[in-house]
């Protein structure tokens, strides 16, 4: 790169004055502040022309220019006192990034001291110095003193090889940097090529794994992330080593790239510089993630406004993700043409072997290809066909063909949408038992999945504003078909063997993988995107030639698909009224089958802290019992009564002569249906021991783990209080316990039973018996009124939380529902409210201070909002159904919990 001039050093920095033969020591002060001075004033400089609209390339290269500038002034006077002979064995070199020339605002300065070996002593000397006072600058600072010889023998650690590939000169004796090149930057490029490039290829993939494998991350990183600068470093470092080239030029020399190419090279650093210097100069702290309050800052310095596109940060983040595609497909090719090229040279036998397709097509090299480049504008139809067959015969797209993709597909008009062989091709796809999420990521990835569902386009880099979800809205949607292909698959067998089996008995998989792909298509057209989303589905059926019954059923599974994951995670599962409704929602098991397929893939899509073994426990046992309704119908309602009379049966039985029969059937009789349909024999047994074994103690504590679905049950047998609940959840709070679920069970004789579904705030098990023993301590001592549970959650809030983001977190208001229709028992309060240490406490105290009983209580976080859930009724058992006091109850719990 070619660095600017900027404006004359000596205007801040004395540098005659501070040439001079007093003692470097006397001196030092005075060289600290006038680079001081000369770094701020530049600093300031550059941040005015990022402000002012100035191009990434421009303020890149205003910034390096000053560093090299001040570089150079320090390596003098840094040095004037030193054995002359000495220092001119000495050069000062640029690594790393510094050396590529892109220094942005808080970019690291790489440096190294390179001598020949008579200026060692000199050097070290002269690197203590200037280090010294870069450091006392504040800046980050990367060094390394050393010689050829050295070099070379840290050669072997990629990182260090790396950071040598982009060495440039930046002062001291030219010469010694003559020397530099001729044997180490040889060397670079001339010894274990091959290994390197290996190294840097599994680097590269290590990298995207960590930084999540996709350019349309939420929040991406700028740097490392897929389509950030790293993955054009990376493609340039490999074909240096591959072609023996010492810069991006040299490869337009050799023929490896074009002008074009490199042009395109360039342009897309500038860029990613222009966001760069802006987080850079927005941030407190150096930081290369784009965070949700960056992106809007950013939407508004670049000028984007509100309008029917969207909002100015959805334009921005869009325009973004459509750049990082293409730098992660530049970067891809350049990778591509260095490692593969050997292979198209060699003449592998096989390798070369070209076989010819239907319609045109070829198959060679492991790639598709064609040998008419009209062939879409003849027939625009055959676009499709091409990624039918490159899934078919399992090889990629080449090069020119998707070219001619990229070219020819504004030839795909509503015709050519509606015709048989397009639909057909699609279907085929779909269909295909291998490989539907990688085919489907290409047609996305060309734009083929917009221009063949127009609708889809409402989805495209569609961000969304919370915590929970990482990918956009259509990458989310290809990751959830992709679990479906893991389903169909096996590799789901052994952790979800009932998904496994129900997703190998769908009658139409294609049906089924539509369903998945249209579920959130409506989140591009406002509210109530299910509602929208399904009001789209004529249309798209009708394109796609489906039968009405298809699309009944496509129209159904999206107008409905977030219902399962509500009523599982927000729902009484134990309510049969509830289980009732919801299998006459669903009419037919297929739909069923589908929906709670849909479901899975869906949740486990949208990100790695949302989907949990305990929503897939509650998942599941909301599709056997209203599979069980669906198939057994009439039979239910008796098998129900059989149900209860063999577990009060079995339960005796178990019980006899542990406790006398007397107590034994008081208790048992004083258990409701209820309790008695939602807990096997298994379950109720150890339950009755706990309580019947209780005594006249206060309370006693029973735990029991569940390390596969990731939770610790706690099973507690007390007597009734005022405000029970609260003062459970107050000292689990205490003591950094989550709570998931509550069952409150309430016997007719005053005991209580409540069943509590917990994990530690790092989401484990809590495993620690004498942790556990604490707990029950302190409940004992709070039912009995010697612990103020109050200050326990108090001095709780007042910890650091750990587990705390430090970003900002998008803010909803909070909010008050309430449900009379869904339970004949009780009225169900849903709030939702941004999450905090003693929130649960908080509600449920309010909720006794209310009058009101709790009989269950669900628990849901989705990383960034709490979602709690309460059954509850009044002192008299009855629901609450006059408007004046749930309007109370509103405003009271948006008050406490504000």
């Amino acid at each position: 790169m070619t660095i600017d001039t900027v404006p004359d050093i000596n205007t801040s920095f004395p540098t005659a004055s501070l040439l001079s033969s007093a003692p470097y020591e006397e001196r030092r002060q005075a060289i600290l502040e006038a680079t001081r001075e000369f770094i701020t004033s530049h600093l300031e400089r550059t941040k005015k022309m990022t402000i002012d609209g100035a191009s990434g390339r421009a303020v890149v290269q205003e910034l390096t220019a000053a560093f090299d500038q001040l570089n150079d002034i320090l390596f003098q006077v840094v040095s004037y006192d030193l054995d002359q002979d000495g220092v001119d064995q000495c050069a000062l070199i640029a690594l790393g990034g510094y050396g590529r020339g892109e220094m942005n605002p808080k970019s690291d300065l790489d440096l190294m001291f390179y001598f020949e070996p008579k200026g060692e002593e000199v050097a070290k000397i002269i690197s203590d110095r200037m280090l010294y006072l870069l450091w006392d600058l504040g800046l980050d600072v990367g060094y390394s003193v050393r010689s050829a010889k050295d070099c070379i023998d840290h050669c072997h650690d990629t990182t260090v090889r790396t950071s040598l590939l982009d060495a440039r000169l930046l002062c001291g004796n030219p010469d010694v940097y003559a020397g530099f090149q001729s044997k180490v930057g040889s060397y670079i490029l001339n010894n274990e090529s091959q290994k390197f490039i290996k190294l840097k290829l599994e680097e590269n993939n290590e990298r995207r794994k960590k930084y999540g494998s996709s350019v349309y991350m939420l929040e991406p990183n700028l740097k490392e992330g897929e389509g950030g600068l790293r993955d054009l470093h990376a493609c340039l470092w490999i074909a240096q080593v591959k072609f023996k080239a010492n810069s991006l030029q040299e490869l337009v020399i050799k023929g490896v790239i074009n002008e074009a190419q490199a042009a395109d090279y360039r342009a897309a650093l500038d860029y990613l510089w222009k966001i760069r210097n802006y987080l850079h100069f927005l941030g407190q702290r150096k930081s290369d993630q784009i965070t949700f309050e960056l992106q809007r800052q950013i939407a508004d310095a670049f000028g984007y406004k509100d309008g029917r596109k969207g909002s100015a940060v959805e334009q921005f983040m869009q325009n973004y993700y459509q750049h990082a595609a293409h730098v992660e497909h530049l970067a891809s090719n350049m990778i591509v043409e260095a490692t593969q090229r050997d292979k198209l040279q060699t003449g592998i036998v096989g390798f070369f072997s070209r076989r010819s397709l239907e319609h045109g097509f070829t198959v060679g090299r492991g790639e598709l290809g064609c040998s008419d480049e009209e062939i879409f504008k003849k027939n625009p139809a055959l676009i499709m066909t091409a990624f039918e067959l490159a899934q078919r015969h399992g090889v990629k797209l080449n090069l020119k063909l998707k070219a001619l993709i990229r070219e020819d597909l504004h030839l795909i008009n509503d015709k050519v949408r509606r015709s048989k062989q397009m639909n057909e091709s699609f279907m085929s796809i779909l269909r295909h038992p291998k490989n539907v999420g990688k085919i489907l990521r290409k047609m996305h990835h060309l734009h083929v999945l917009n221009a063949f569902i127009p609708e889809f386009k409402n989805i495209f880099c569609k961000v969304q504003f919370d915590l929970y979800h990482v990918y956009t809205v259509d990458i989310h949607t290809l990751f959830a078909i992709e679990q479906m292909g893991k389903l169909w698959a096996g590799e789901y067998a052994e952790a979800y063997p009932l998904l496994t089996d129900v997703a190998n008995n769908i009658e139409k998989r294609e049906l089924l993988l539509l369903s998945i792909m249209f579920h959130d298509i409506g989140k591009g057209s406002g509210s109530d995107h299910s509602s929208r989303g399904a009001a789209m589905i004529p249309t798209i059926s009708r394109r796609m030639g489906l039968n009405r019954e298809d699309s009944h059923r496509l129209q159904f599974l999206v107008q409905h698909h977030l219902k399962m994951a509500h009523i599982s995670q927000r729902r009484d599962l134990h309510d049969m009224k509830m289980i009732t409704q919801f299998a006459e929602l669903m009419g037919m098991s297929e739909n069923l089958r589908m929906l709670y397929l849909l479901t899975f893939s869906d949740l486990k899509a949208v990100g790695p802290d949302v989907w949990s073994e305990w929503k897939g426990q509650l998942l599941q046992e909301l599709y056997e019992k209203t599979y069980d309704v669906l198939e057994k119908k009439d039979f239910f309602q008796e098998m129900r009564s059989e149900k209860v009379r063999n577990r009060k049966r079995k339960v005796r039985e178990a019980l006899a002569g542990e406790f006398p029969e007397s107590r034994i059937n008081k208790a048992i009789n004083s258990l409701n249906t209820r309790y008695l349909m939602s807990y096997r024999s298994k379950q109720i047994i150890p339950h009755l021991r706990l309580a019947l074994g209780r005594g006249r103690k206060t309370l006693a504590l029973q735990a029991e783990q569940v390390p596969e679905t990731g939770y610790t049950e706690l099973t507690l047998a007390t007597i009734d209080s005022p405000g029970l609940f609260s003062i459970i959840t107050g000292v689990m709070a205490g003591h950094s316990i989550n709570i998931l679920g509550a069952q409150i069970h309430t016997r007719k004789t005053g005991a209580v039973l409540d069943v509590l579904q917990v994990n530690s705030a790092v989401g484990d098990i809590v495993s620690n018996e004498a942790k556990l023993k604490r707990v029950e301590k302190d409940l004992i001592a709070a039912i009995e009124g010697r612990l103020n549970v109050q200050e326990m959650v108090e001095k709780a809030q007042r910890e650091p939380d750990y587990m705390q983001r430090t970003k900002e977190k998008p803010k909803r208001p909070n909010k008050v529902e309430f449900d009379n229709e869904v339970s004949d028992q009780y009225t169900v309060i849903d709030i939702f409210a941004n999450d905090k240490v003693g929130l649960l406490y908080n509600i449920a105290r309010t909720l006794s201070e209310l009058g009101l009983y709790i009989a269950v209580s669900k628990i849901s976080t989705k990383v960034d909002q709490a979602a709690d859930v309460f059954y509850v009724s009044d002192i008299f058992g009855q629901k609450i159904t006059d408007p004046e006091k749930i309007e109370q109850i509103r405003q009271t719990m948006l008050e406490r919990i504000a």
